[in-house]
């Protein structure tokens, strides 16, 4: 900001009782979010990344100091390249787990197969039968009975164009471009740990 425009005391309170605002919104998005990428979730983040960011620059200009805080900058994405009204999209959707309880994924398994010993004869076994009785969805929100715990996950949009059936099985995801990416939502603890300084209990 300029020398000649220097904030105002009263627009550093009104740019932290946004931020405030903003973590009330965030945290009633969380409290009542219909799923694990509900967009509503992911706009009350982006929105109190912003007034925080204001907030911030506000501090320094105005005093000179700044905040303990860092929000993850949205500009690590590439900037959209693609067409404004794509024919297709692709959906890309990575969701990490690690298995936490083997006999939970076990029981699961067997359930699934009727009983069928080989089913939980390994890890490898039981995933195969659990992921392929289950939809991806259901086990994301059912994963502490599957003996899983969450880890990262992200869902992109990307403009594609039209395939033809088969075309692109052999290799799904070779062929991404991040440019083409539409919009994407992420969920990592990491945001918890950047934000919990605003919280610390």
């Amino acid at each position: 900001m300029s020398d000649d425009v220097q904030p105002t005391v009263s627009a550093v309170r009104a740019a932290v009782e946004a931020v405030k605002a903003a973590l009330d919104r965030h945290l009633d998005a969380i409290e009542n979010r219909t799923g694990e990428d509900d967009p509503a979730v992911y706009a009350a983040f982006e929105a109190l990344a912003s007034a925080a960011e204001a907030y911030d620059e506000l501090l320094y200009d105005t005093f000179d100091e700044v905040t303990p805080f860092e929000v993850p900058a949205p500009d690590a994405v590439p900037e959209y390249a693609g067409p404004e009204d794509p024919e297709a999209i692709s959906v890309l959707i990575r969701r990490d787990y690690a298995v936490v309880s083997p006999d939970r994924l076990f029981a699961q398994a067997r359930r699934a197969s009727e009983g069928d010993p080989t089913a939980s004869s390994t890890v490898n076994a039981a995933l195969g039968v659990v992921f392929g009785e289950y939809e991806p969805d259901e086990i994301a929100q059912r994963h502490k009975e599957f003996g899983l715990e969450e880890g990262d996950s992200t869902v992109w949009v990307a403009a594609v164009d039209p395939a033809e059936p088969g075309e692109w099985l052999d290799a799904p995801f070779d062929q991404t471009d991040p440019h083409q990416v539409i919009c994407r939502f992420d969920v990592s603890s990491v945001f918890d740990d950047e934000l919990g300084v605003l919280d610390p209990d």
